[in-house]
């Protein structure tokens, strides 16, 4: 057990400083959070430090005398003495936590190699483009963050889990991330370890975690969602129509293929949705005659690409080779092409791809500024906005989980929140004043 004896100031403030997880000059703070951590550790149950450390906080919460944002830099300062400067350096832990404290090392390589590495084993498993360019920018992050912390050139980057620990405190601390931001940055590098070294860095339960906050999606109400629609014509206004009237997510509408539309049942298949699950929602009867009349103009477009001897859309997975007609057949055919044809990067055969997700967040934009709706609003307002309008119509919330593909239903429970504030208002006790 720790007591304020074992406790090395000195070398935690200048651990702090080398480690550019801090700003410089704010390093005394955090020690003196320690300090007091162990002045009170003798007051405290004899468990380990993560589970004293609630019980801490709980002590400077009930005195009075501190604002959140210390207690909250209290939390911070006891997390990176005990997860980040005491696994950096062995020497100062006792032996059973230098025993527990053995970590696995990953020896100095190329970034340029790693990089290409990691990149070759997402699509080995079929990660998305997206996905790997998020998790590639993260990695980059990483790699920058460990260059400058040992000083090697970029053809030698040591790369070890402590350093994993100081990034992530480095993200919540001095970059201010929110919570899920830090989550996708730990996703990336928890990837980047098992599939590039075979390391498993756990969970880093015990790490500085970014401060995590509730708050409620924005939505539109179903006024806002007829103004908006006034100004978005064309093809992306009719996906975007298609977007809230099936509560999709922008990239899941972008995506859709001319068999994911079932114009007799009325619904909208979505094949390997979030989490790679399919589900099926809502297709809107007033989208139905528009819908049908696009798919007649996709189809003539898709005529003439095969007569000029293209026509073959990109199919996931092994398809093209189990099917090898199935890419020129209508069915698999997007049902919001691109304007123009481009060059498959992977196979250099030249293809028509779907329309990009950003022409649609450009709309939505514009849309808002010519509507007049001042709201911090994207297209995934517009899920949120489905979700909250049948709430408010009174359908059953297990039956939206389903048509949004929401794994739980808690995640779905967060409408529930937002129509207390939509139905029935009450009264300010202004108004009666006046």
């Amino acid at each position: 057990m720790y007591n304020i004896n074992s406790f090395r100031s000195d070398d935690f403030g200048r651990f702090l400083l080398d480690s550019k997880i801090i700003a410089s000059g704010k390093e005394r703070y955090l020690v003196h959070w320690t300090r007091r951590f162990f002045e009170l550790q003798e007051q405290l149950p004899n468990i380990s430090w993560f589970e004293q450390l609630p019980l801490f906080l709980q002590e400077l919460n009930k005195s009075g005398g501190y604002q959140d944002w210390q207690i909250r830099q209290a939390d911070q300062a006891v997390r990176l003495y005990f997860s980040n400067f005491l696994m950096a350096n062995p020497s100062a832990q006792s032996d059973t936590c230098r025993q527990s404290a053995a970590t696995p090392f990953c020896p100095p390589l190329s970034e340029h190699a790693a990089l290409q590495s990691f990149r070759e084993s997402l699509r080995l498993r079929n990660y998305s483009r997206r996905t790997e360019s998020t998790y590639l920018g993260w990695v980059r992050q990483y790699l920058g963050f460990c260059k400058e912390r040992t000083n090697l050139p970029a053809e030698n980057v040591s790369c070890t889990p402590d350093l994993v620990r100081d990034f992530l405190a480095y993200l919540a601390i001095k970059k201010n991330v929110s919570a899920p931001t830090q989550n996708l940055a730990f996703n990336s590098l928890l990837t980047f370890f098992r599939l590039v070294f075979n390391k498993d860095l756990g969970d880093l339960k015990n790490a500085v975690r970014a401060r995590t906050s509730k708050r409620l999606p924005v939505v539109f109400s179903p006024d806002e969602i007829r103004q908006l629609f006034k100004f978005i014509g064309g093809t992306i206004g009719l996906m975007l129509k298609l977007t809230y009237g099936g509560g999709l997510r922008v990239n899941e509408c972008c995506r859709l293929r001319i068999k994911d539309i079932d114009f007799d049942q009325q619904l909208i298949s979505v094949r390997d949705g979030k989490g790679g699950k399919d589900r099926t929602t809502l297709l809107p009867t007033s989208l139905i005659s528009a819908l049908q009349t696009h798919v007649t103009q996709v189809l003539a477009l898709h005529d003439k690409d095969v007569s000029d001897g293209y026509g073959a859309v990109w199919l996931p997975d092994a398809l093209a080779r189990k099917y090898p007609g199935a890419a020129k057949q209508k069915a698999w055919q997007y049902l919001f092409p691109s304007g123009s044809r481009s060059i498959d990067p992977e196979s250099n055969i030249v293809r028509r791809y779907h329309v990009s997700d950003s022409a649609l967040q450009r709309a939505i934009k514009i849309a808002l500024e010519k509507a007049g709706i001042h709201k911090h609003a994207s297209v995934h307002t517009l899920r949120h906005s489905f979700a909250t309008h049948l709430l408010l119509s009174g359908i059953d919330i297990r039956q939206i989980q389903e048509f949004l593909g929401h794994a739980k239903v808690e995640t779905t429970m967060i409408y529930t929140h937002v129509i207390k504030d939509m139905r029935n208002p009450v009264a300010s006790p202004l108004d009666a004043l006046l």
